[in-house]
């Protein structure tokens, strides 16, 4: 213990340094359990829409047009920034899509910030949507 002690006193730069790590690996950790909690997998995101949940694209024009879930919404995240929200049905739920998940965070924290406690993103985004086979839309709505 005295050897413990004496190493911690010799070295307080390293001991700090470790400390920091530390706390930005939970730290991390933490975000990454409460990011899992607002996402959704392709099969249940299927589940939801088939139950009437809003699928809301925000993706820029140009990607919408290449290809989207069948009468999915295209909003950007500014649109839901200044209050566009308006346009969602809010009580069957909401699936958010961007282009591989990273995006639809903000925005599923957006949505529910304003009221929609059934908003979630679908993890990892439209590329997860393609790799599951799931049929795309093309062309504008």
């Amino acid at each position: 213990m005295d050897r413990l002690l004496e190493f911690l006193a010799a070295n307080p730069l390293l001991v700090t340094a470790t400390v920091l790590m530390a706390i930005a690996v939970v730290a991390v950790e933490i975000q990454l359990r409460a990011r899992a909690l607002l996402e959704v997998s392709t099969a249940e995101a299927v589940r939801m829409i088939n139950r009437g949940a809003t699928v809301v694209d925000i993706r820029d024009q140009a990607a919408f047009d290449a290809g989207h879930i069948v009468d999915s919404l295209n909003m950007t995240p500014a649109d839901l920034a200044k209050g566009e929200e308006g346009r969602i049905k809010k009580k069957r739920g909401v699936v958010v899509i961007c282009e591989n998940g990273s995006k639809s965070y903000g925005a599923v924290k957006a949505l529910r910030a304003a009221g929609f406690d059934g908003a979630f993103g679908l993890k990892g985004g439209i590329g997860s949507w393609q790799r599951d086979s799931q049929p795309l839309v093309k062309g504008k709505r």
